[in-house]
């Protein structure tokens, strides 16, 4: 007996794709939301602070408080 046939091949595990992995989705929320937030993050006020400038536009910032995972 040889000792390559001693060991056995251990069992093939495919590496799934990006698309068949689960990842995080955080939902938008607007300065006013992270105005009355209970939780401040370091993002959403610096977002918030931005948005008190005359004139500015935004779109929203991901809040963390609202990560899913799926």
């Amino acid at each position: 007996m040889s000792a390559a046939a001693a060991k056995g091949k251990g069992k093939v595990v495919k590496k799934k794709t990006t698309s068949e992995r689960k990842q995080y989705h955080y939902k938008l929320v607007m300065s006013s939301t992270c105005a009355v937030c209970k939780t401040p993050c370091e993002r959403g006020m610096r977002y918030w602070k931005r948005m008190q400038e005359p004139g500015a536009m935004g779109k929203g910032v991901p809040c963390i408080l609202t990560r899913t995972y799926g």
